[in-house]
């Protein structure tokens, strides 16, 4: 039972540490995690495209930059969303096929994916 308790402090604590660490930091160590992957893939051009990218980050990070930045595709995507919406409303409207109908709902679907996967992203 103590170890229970201790494993779920252990835990607790890491996620208190990775909320402290600032947006720079974990897009850094997001990008040294994907290098070290690209590497044991034995993909050097991924390595090289992922070394220029932590060089880049390092010389011009900043938490506002990063935090506008995805504010910014948040709002594309959510004017993607409605614009999906609408046109699925219009090809109901027009009593299109039933095959345009499930092809719009599915591009709806998408954006609508794809918005959920892009605010759960810290940057």
């Amino acid at each position: 039972m103590k170890q229970l308790l201790l494993g779920a402090m252990l835990i607790s604590c890491s996620g208190s540490l990775l909320a402290a660490e600032s947006l720079c930091q974990q897009k850094e160590r997001d990008i040294r995690h994907e290098i070290a992957m690209a590497k044991q893939h034995d993909n050097q051009r991924r390595v090289n495209g992922l070394e220029r990218a932590l060089t880049e980050v390092r010389a011009s990070c900043s938490d506002r930059q990063l935090k506008s930045a995805h504010s910014e595709r948040l709002k594309s995507q959510q004017n993607k969303v409605a614009e999906r919406e609408q046109e699925l409303q219009k090809a109901r409207d027009h009593r299109d096929d039933k095959d345009k109908i499930e092809k719009r709902e599915r591009k709806l679907d998408e954006a609508r994916q794809e918005l959920k996967k892009l605010a759960a992203e810290p940057y």
